[in-house]
């Protein structure tokens, strides 16, 4: 297999004074799923414009597949794919039009190129509609047929920005299974961003989350859960005032006590045996909850630790933070 690797070393990403990206190192093995994850103006969508030699870097030196993606861009584009938060197709025409355009750009002959187009249609599900004009497409046709275009010149690496935003969970998990069906069957390395942790979580073999420009936190989904302790309770109040007091009540019950809105997150281990003693305390503070759950820990419990913050499934993300040099990270 050649070599998929996606390598960042000090990576540094500044707007005038501000740094979107500041100091970031990880590796992305060949044939992995890497997801990328963070805040609202974290510095994400920033590094994969960077990687897809969308971006120069300020500072550091960054690899995909081998290739340096400052002195070897031309390499780079033509070993990875892209498919980007904002879909940018042509509204007029058609699937065929465009994935065949898209085949003779990177250097196919017209034949070959709608040979391909009919293979991807296939493989992601459109072949029914390739008389329909691409602005007649659904929100999860269009994210599909941009995976397609994606895939035109068969990539190493395959950068996907948010690739499921935005659509029903119908659509979605289309989307999961052709990108794991890419993964083991071509292996091709992913690197995924999303706003959904349960897509992360689904889909990643490991996962690194950003805040205010720097790695806060890598590794497996399983093991970044399992360092958070056992299961968690989760007692919810009437409101924020009322969950600050519980806490300070319950602190020295569990091993990590977290505020999360109107919520205290006790994590412990054999925290069902535990309940008993919670409800006492909160009955002797006179403090009743409207709730209280058992949970496992999960992806978004690890991003509120690293980030303080409950990761949002926002629409609007950092994509247009190379045009905020001011942004501030959440």
């Amino acid at each position: 297999m050649s070599n998929r690797e996606v390598v960042v070393e000090n990576l540094v990403k500044r707007f005038g004074d501000f740094a979107a990206v500041d100091g970031v190192s990880f590796q992305v093995k060949s044939g992995e799923v890497f997801g990328f994850l963070g805040p609202n103006g974290a510095g994400k969508s920033t590094t994969v414009s960077v990687l897809t030699t969308l971006s120069l870097p300020t500072d550091g030196v960054a690899t995909v597949g081998g290739y340096n993606v400052v002195a070897q861009a031309a390499e780079v584009r033509q070993i990875a794919g892209v498919a980007l938060q904002e879909i940018g197709l042509d509204p007029i025409m058609k699937s065929m039009e465009l994935l065949t355009i898209q085949g003779q750009l990177f250097g196919k002959s017209r034949r070959d190129s709608m040979a391909r187009a009919k293979q991807l249609l296939e493989l992601v599900g459109l072949t029914e509609f390739t008389e329909r004009r691409v602005g007649k497409y659904s929100g999860g046709m269009r994210r599909r047929l941009d995976l397609a275009m994606a895939l035109v010149h068969q990539p190493d690496v395959l950068f996907l920005d948010e690739p499921t935003s935005g659509l029903d969970p119908s659509s979605r998990r289309d989307i999961w299974a052709e990108v794991r069906r890419l993964n083991r069957e071509d292996g091709i390395t992913i690197f995924l961003t999303t706003q959904y942790l349960e897509e992360a979580d689904e889909l990643a073999d490991r996962v690194a989350i950003i805040n205010r420009g720097k790695i806060a936190v890598e590794g497996k989904p399983a093991d970044l859960k399992a360092g958070l302790g056992g299961e968690s309770i989760n007692v919810t109040f009437i409101d924020i005032d009322s969950a600050k007091r519980a806490a300070d009540f319950l602190n020295g019950i569990a091993a990590r006590v977290q505020i999360d809105r109107a919520t205290v997150r006790l994590y412990l281990q054999g925290a069902a045996s535990a309940v008993a003693t919670v409800v006492g305390k909160l009955n002797d503070a006179m403090l009743p909850p409207v709730s209280l759950t058992l949970t496992q820990p999960t992806l978004d419990d690890v991003f509120l630790q690293v980030t303080g913050q409950r990761f949002t499934a926002d629409l609007t993300d950092d994509a247009d933070d190379t045009k905020k040099p001011d942004a501030k990270a959440a």
